[in-house]
This record gives structure tokens, sequence and C-alpha cells, in this order.
């Protein structure tokens, strides 16, 4: 059963950085990727930026491309994501998820969750 808690949420100003940290325990080489995923207050949770165990590629929604980087370290069974200038609107609940599918193209293919972290960007 793979398990995945977060870390690493909290206050930053604008225009600021924080980097969120995923523990992955469980994994299995059936388990292709990791992701974050964000809900915002009153909002849908969106897909934030996925990347695959093997390999290392990664994707990331256009709303945070060139200011958010996902990475993994297999080695120590992590995934980060570093954020950087931050804006209010990156204002969330930030979750780290898994998936054993190939190719995931919906949230429901993600077969794993972590509880979550705060991430409150003021201005």
């Amino acid at each position: 059963q793979v398990q995945l808690i977060e870390s690493g949420g909290g206050d930053v100003q604008a225009g600021g950085s924080l980097r969120l940290s995923c523990r992955v325990s469980g994994r299995t080489v059936r388990t292709y990727i990791g992701a974050w995923f964000r809900q915002a207050p009153g909002k849908e949770r969106e897909f934030v930026a996925a990347v695959r165990f093997s390999g290392g590629s990664t994707s990331a929604a256009d709303s945070v491309k060139g200011r958010f980087t996902i990475s993994r370290d297999n080695a120590k069974n992590m995934v980060y994501l570093q954020m950087s200038s931050l804006k209010v609107e990156d204002t969330a609940i930030y979750y780290c998820a898994a998936s054993g599918t190939y190719y995931p193209s919906k949230d429901s293919d993600y077969n794993y969750w972590g509880q979550g972290t705060q991430v409150t960007v003021s201005s």
C-alpha cells in the first residue's frame, strides 16, 4: 500500500519561494507517476505538476510553468515541488498523489493521495 505524507507548507509573501516535500512509502515498480494537485477555497482540485519515477520526465500546468519545478529522488522515496515567484492565487491546499496508471489523464487515475499541506501566499 502506497502512503504519501506531505510537508513544507506554510505562509509566504507574494514573490517568495517554498518547497513542498512528499514522502512516498510502499512504492513499487508499478507506481509510475508522482504528482502534486491543489485545491483553493471554493474551487475544484486542479493538477499542478507530475513526474515519472522512472526517467524523471515531468509535466506541469500552464499556470505554474516557469515558476514551479517538480522533481523526485527515488533513493529517498521523495517527490518535491519547488515553488518560486509565488502569487496570491497559488494559495491552496497542496496534495501529493501517486498513480499506477502509466499515462494518467484524470484525477481518478491517481490511486493514492496524501492528506495535504496548506500554502498561503499573502500580498
